[in-house]
């Protein structure tokens, strides 16, 4: 076995520690917020001990969404109880020496098992027990004091992350909507580009995995309209969005079938392609059909870039295939290939237009 595997270099490490991008700084500001009104106002409930569990739980409860937050609540709130009631349970049964803190950590792990409790309930349950059992046997009323703080700690970040500017996920989306628009648009100018030449294995091939990269970003778009969904639940802006993200949610399927399309075109282009393509009387209207659709395509997702000057000499123009188009006969050799980036284009123009 190689040194380096035993000892990766520090930069390996450090990527394993670090996020790939920064917490927002007005969750951190808000985190803030709630560890020091709960620590306060806990203070004030429950004087005595050091607020230790309400801070712990406003540091936990404060999520990206107001939804998150609040579930990430009851399964703190939910947790500390069982955690506290098993704790004070085993305490009177058996004491309070390791042998049973021990056990009680283990029993705990096992009912959250079988009662098929979320990570954030199952780990807070044998945390709460053993806090309770190694820092709390000796005083009266320690535990329901910690269950009362865990409480308001959960229900002071809930209020916070309410107050201060309730998150929202939609500029994620709409930039992602940009992003793949954009590059549906570059692969279908891209196969525009190649289909009147004599390209070679290698360009087709780099025309190929441009297109299958499509695919990654369309998951993204998806990934981030379910973000974008929660964060609308229980907050109070929803309904300055609800449209908008359903808009997006429409177009996000349009979209979906055009990266099929566009995927399909592009390995049919692959599989069929010789050198005596470019002689086919028909690839000339399909060159100008496919850039039309890629500038439709522009303009349907809010790209900048269809402003640019070939976009407004296109902007007067129909859509893709609006306009009669005239196929000859293609050879034997090239009618599979010509048929299927016809109906792919039709189906994309039925998806540009809203006509499925």
């Amino acid at each position: 076995m190689r040194l380096g595997r035993l000892f990766r270099p520090a930069s390996v490490v450090s990527a394993r520690l670090r996020a790939p991008a920064r917490v927002p700084f007005l969750q951190v500001a808000k985190t803030g917020v709630a560890v020091t009104l709960s620590w306060v106002v806990a203070g004030l409930v429950v004087p005595g001990q050091a607020p230790i569990f309400a801070a712990i739980a406003a540091l936990l409860v404060v999520q990206p969404s107001v939804n998150q937050s609040y579930a990430r609540a009851l399964e703190r709130s939910a947790g500390v109880i069982l955690g506290v009631v098993l704790a004070m349970t085993a305490s009177q049964l058996f004491g309070d020496n390791s042998t049973v803190i021990l056990l009680s950590v283990v029993a705990c792990l096992l009912l959250a098992w079988l009662l098929k409790l979320t990570p954030g309930s199952s780990n807070q349950i044998p945390i709460s027990a053993m806090l309770v059992l190694s820092l709390g046997s000796t005083t009266p009323g320690y535990a329901w004091d910690r269950i009362v703080e865990s409480i308001i700690g959960a229900a002071v970040a809930v209020l916070v992350n309410l107050a201060i500017a309730p998150p929202l996920q939609i500029a994620p989306v709409r930039a992602d909507v940009v992003r793949l628009g954009s590059a549906l648009a570059d692969s279908l100018e891209g196969l525009a580009a190649l289909l009147p030449t004599r390209p070679g294995t290698e360009r087709i091939t780099e025309l190929m995995i441009q297109a299958r990269l499509l695919r990654p970003m369309r998951t993204r778009l998806q990934n981030d309209l379910i973000a974008a969904a929660d964060s609308l639940r229980l907050n109070p802006r929803q309904a300055r969005y609800r449209a908008e993200l359903e808009q997006i949610e429409g177009l996000s399927e349009r979209l979906n079938t055009v990266v099929n399309r566009v995927i399909g075109m592009t390995r049919a282009y692959q599989d069929h392609y010789d050198d005596d393509l470019a002689s086919e009387p028909t690839i000339p209207s399909i060159i100008g059909e496919l850039r039309r659709a890629a500038h439709d395509i522009r303009l349907l997702t809010g790209d900048p870039d269809a402003d640019d000057t070939a976009s407004i000499a296109l902007a007067t123009e129909p859509p893709a295939l609006t306009a009669p188009l005239v196929v000859l006969s293609p050879s034997a050799t090239h009618w599979v290939l010509i048929g299927s980036l016809l109906e792919d284009l039709r189906r994309i123009h039925d998806e540009v237009v809203g006509e499925r």
